[in-house]
């Protein structure tokens, strides 16, 4: 495995091509893929939007609050602005990233072949240009704030997120990020009723949530994932 020092040193990432014909960058150095092979679209739908995000949304009068771990591609944050498009109520989309991906690479992703609405891609061009550590407004409907730093160096505001996208790499590759105490830390955060989504099913991340105070259910998981874990706060 390697270190977090050696990952920010190895930037060399491969663009690929998922089973839904979108696209993912695959990190040699760490044999991991950012997302589901199977279809990386269609596993962001499944998981944070299908199971995290349209719940919040069902009954909200008041704005949505939403946290990603892992900025990454951009990939959760334009699905989740083109929600935003027919959202009654503002979403608030605070995203922590520490390796931000150079614009080099996010021009190889190629997603004029998948996003087929000229608007969206406009925006995913917007998302990944917008300031770092300061709130932006890139859709009537969505204040997106990027964070880059650390999970565990973050000070985050508690009771505030309605949903969590945990979207880490996986527990092998980045164990550091899937520890009792980052879920302590997230379950601090979260709003009471507010849940977690992550396409991660293993026991020992199960473990840790509830350890941590999450109340844990496993819920099927997207095309080529029997499960997957959703994980609420309960009080």
């Amino acid at each position: 495995m390697m270190s977090k020092d050696e990952f920010a040193a190895t930037p060399k990432v491969e663009v690929r091509t998922t089973g839904d014909g979108s696209s993912t960058l695959y990190v040699p150095a760490l044999n991991e893929h950012y997302h589901s092979t199977h279809g990386a679209v269609q596993e962001a739908m499944h998981v944070y939007l299908g199971a995290g995000l349209e719940p919040a949304l069902a009954n909200a009068t008041a704005p949505v609050r939403v946290l990603e771990i892992g900025f990454g591609t951009g990939l959760n944050a334009l699905l989740t602005l083109q929600r935003s498009l027919t959202s009654p109520v503002l979403i608030e989309y605070d995203t922590i990233e520490k390796y931000p991906l150079p614009p080099e690479v996010i021009s190889q992703l190629g997603i004029e072949r998948y996003i087929l609405n000229p608007e969206l891609q406009q925006y995913h061009e917007q998302l990944h240009a917008a300031a770092w550590n300061t709130p932006v407004r890139v859709a009537p409907q969505l204040l997106l704030r990027k964070i880059v730093g650390a999970l565990q160096e973050t000070e985050l505001a508690p009771n505030h997120y309605h949903v969590i996208y945990f979207d880490a790499f996986a527990p092998e590759k980045q164990p550091d990020m899937w520890t009792e105490e980052v879920f302590a830390q997230l379950y601090a955060a979260t709003a009471p009723d507010g849940c977690l989504v992550s396409y991660c099913a293993k026991g020992s991340f199960k473990r840790s949530l509830r350890a941590a105070g999450w109340q844990v259910e496993k819920i099927p998981g997207p095309p080529g994932k029997r499960e997957m874990t959703r994980a609420w706060k309960r009080e």
